[in-house]
């Protein structure tokens, strides 16, 4: 049995190190926008129009709107979209966008929507509906809380323009309030280069290596059309992967570009509040397979918590010395994009039991609920499981 454990943990130290090591390697090669060469003006002007769907959002609507409008790229167009809220959001829409049509005139549009078709989630079907409404060259879908520096659509449309890209993820820098956020945040950074490497995002042969971010999906009109729009992806929970696997699986040309502060957000409010967010979408991840997610929390177990615990075993105290090494290396790679400090490391076992609680949590309470409740609205299990798409 001694023997067993320590070649399991042998395993997993050298899988981690194998894992740092082509990340070492691979995220210099990802474009950093704030460099002076990307300082520039996209090739022919093409047009944008910015989606942001918005329900409930009255705490935050108005400054995503105005971090927009203060964008230094003239072409740009801004679709916000009141999905049925029922606090202030549309208020605050019809207000921005009365006070910017003097001076701005058909910059802001407000798009409200009162009743959902059946068969669509709330967000895929205001996104949709907006996309319809936009002739633009190309489609930016982002969320109702997220900041804009001013000179970030003109960047990062640049970019796009100058690489042929029909899709372009800028990772988002995510603003940190408190310890607890840091630590877990954190772990889902380094978690994260397990689910999808993003140095090879730009291959068009590496098909599982495909990423989407809802803070910011940049697409040619021309790809959203061709990949069917999000007509094709109703009734996806985690809306913004699904769209990076359509787009990498019609071989179309992705990329993914660094600019720490380019495009920020607050995720959520501690512990209970990133658990609460997540518990929507967690068990969507897996397709919503129990088996599959019971996989999950035994593989975060073995190669995030264990490590920890090997260190005060004799017979794996030295791979889980190099495993958590090259954590702490992964930590150090990472905290130059978004500057969650390496010690943070030292949580990372606890970020992957939160992870682990949380996915748990999202599997039984979708399966007790029949469905998941997302931000008022209910949406059957047996509706999601018939509309998920395949893994890759």
């Amino acid at each position: 049995m001694t023997l067993a454990i320590e070649i399991i943990a042998w395993l997993v130290a050298l899988t981690w190190l194998w894992k740092v090591i082509e990340a070492t390697f691979g995220l210099p090669r990802i474009p950093n926008l704030l460099l002076p060469q990307h300082n520039i003006a996209p090739a022919g002007s093409p047009s944008i129009t910015v989606i942001v769907p918005a329900r409930n959002e009255a705490a935050d609507i108005a400054a995503t709107l105005h971090s927009l409008l203060a964008q230094d790229y003239p072409n740009i167009h801004i679709i916000a979209v009141d999905d049925r809220s029922t606090d202030r959001t549309g208020d605050l829409i019809d207000t921005i966008a009365a006070q910017h049509s003097d001076k701005l005139p058909d910059k802001l549009r407000a798009l409200h929507i009162t009743e959902l078709p059946p068969g669509w989630l709330g967000k895929t079907h205001a996104m949709a509906l907006a996309a319809r409404q936009a002739p633009t060259d190309y489609l930016l879908f982002t969320d109702a809380d997220v900041l804009f520096r001013s000179d970030a659509i003109r960047r990062a449309l640049a970019h796009a323009v100058a690489t042929r890209a029909d899709h372009l993820v800028t990772m988002p820098t995510t603003l940190i309030h408190r310890w607890d956020e840091a630590a877990i945040l954190g772990f889902f950074q380094v978690f994260a280069l397990w689910g999808s490497r993003p140095w090879r995002v730009a291959d068009s042969t590496s098909k599982r290596d495909a990423l989407g971010i809802g803070a910011f999906n940049l697409l040619s009109r021309s790809a959203y059309l061709q990949i069917g729009g999000f007509e094709s992806l109703r009734m996806e929970i985690i809306e913004d992967l699904a769209l990076a696997r359509r787009i990498k699986q019609a071989g179309l040309v992705q990329r993914v570009a660094f600019g720490r502060g380019l495009v920020s957000l607050h995720w959520a409010s501690g512990i209970s509040g990133l658990v609460s967010v997540m518990t929507k979408n967690l068990f969507s991840a897996f397709r919503f397979y129990i088996g599959l997610a019971l996989l999950g929390c035994l593989w975060l177990l073995v190669f995030c918590v264990a490590p920890a615990a090997g260190l005060f075993f004799t017979p794996t105290r030295i791979p889980a010395i190099v495993a958590v090494a090259a954590v702490l290396w992964a930590y150090r790679l990472m905290s130059r994009h978004s500057g969650i400090s390496t010690g943070y490391a030292l949580f990372f076992p606890l970020g992957a039991l939160v992870f682990v609680f949380t996915l748990l949590r999202s599997m039984l309470l979708t399966l007790k609920r029949g469905g998941v409740i997302w931000r008022g609205t209910f949406y059957s299990l047996a509706e999601l499981r018939k509309n998920a798409a395949p893994l890759l």
